[in-house]
């Protein structure tokens, strides 16, 4: 990865994405672009990528991309969607309005490297900054954020909820479908035990 400026906003898509937001407020992501600039600089993650291969997507881009997917509460194939089809995105990246994109997998890997390198919360610090220099937030306060950290958790339990609701729904349909094949292949009262009540009362 060779650090390089973001591309300036190819005029076509100038046009067309202020064209299509007309008159009203901006979409956020024009906003960020027009009021934020660059964002993040590919410096910023220098570490976390080789300098030799086929040249791959700015990482300063997809930390912009991971930010405005969260915003949007989208999931990597949401995100990487709206990078192929939205206007706005394509302003705020820089991108010309033909450009596809790129595949939903690279925001996946691109968060396991930062993972991997410790730069996790990079991102939040960086936009933190701009937004402190600009006086758009106060310096030294207490902010609100959605960590990673808490996020992978809750993930993490949510999958565990699943499982644990799926073998209690599958348990429930044998008992009703065949109970004395079920009484016989199981220890029924130390499953009913585990499995009476809802995984998310525990």
């Amino acid at each position: 990865m060779q650090p390089r400026p973001w591309p300036r906003i190819p005029e076509a898509t100038v046009r067309a994405a202020r064209a299509a937001a007309g008159t009203g407020e901006y979409p956020l992501a024009m906003r960020v672009r027009d009021e934020l600039g660059e964002l993040f600089s590919d410096a910023e993650f220098t570490e976390a990528f080789g300098t030799r291969g086929k040249p791959g997507w700015s990482p300063g881009r997809l930390a912009l991309v991971t930010v405005l997917q969260m915003a949007e509460n989208l999931t990597d194939r949401g995100a990487a969607h709206r990078v192929r089809f939205g206007m706005d995105w394509k302003y705020a990246l820089g991108m010309e309005l033909d450009d596809p994109g790129f595949d939903a997998s690279v925001l996946s890997e691109f968060r396991t490297r930062l993972v991997a390198h410790g730069l996790e919360e990079r991102a939040l610090d960086l936009l933190l900054k701009v937004l402190q220099d600009k006086e758009l937030v106060a310096a030294g306060g207490k902010q609100r954020t959605d960590s990673t950290h808490v996020v992978a958790a809750v993930r993490d339990l949510n999958r565990l909820e699943l499982a644990g609701e799926s073998v209690r729904a599958a348990l429930e349909a044998l008992a009703a479908a065949a109970p004395e094949w079920l009484a016989g292949a199981i220890d029924v009262p130390a499953w009913g035990k585990r499995y009476a009540a809802r995984m998310d009362s525990w």
